[in-house]
């Protein structure tokens, strides 16, 4: 499913996407999410973003801090977040969803 452009309306891709990624929030040049994950499910999901990010070519910062996990999706060298960066939360959150079950 795509965004629907509506003539004479220029919209912000990455707004619409993160109206579709529920926890995801945009901040500068990147995207975070904080993640409430026990140590198993944190390596899980992080082995899941691994195999991930290789298909997206995407460097996702992933630490954990007091039983949360903290996930941040940057911008590359041009500045500007790409669709590669909004498919890698999209991605993140599907293995999150299929953790949660």
């Amino acid at each position: 499913m795509g965004a629907v452009w509506k003539r004479g309306r220029r919209r912000d891709y990455i707004s619409d996407a993160l109206s579709q990624l529920t926890g995801w929030v945009h901040e500068g040049d990147c995207l975070k999410r904080t993640l409430p994950l026990d140590d198993t499910e944190h390596a899980v999901l992080t082995e899941r973003i691994s195999v991930a990010a290789d298909t997206f070519g995407v460097r996702p910062h992933i630490r954990r801090l007091d039983g949360r996990t903290q996930i941040q999706l940057c911008a590359g060298d041009n500045g500007a977040l790409t669709s590669a960066e909004i498919g890698m939360a999209a991605r993140v959150e599907a293995a999150y969803q299929s953790l949660s079950r």
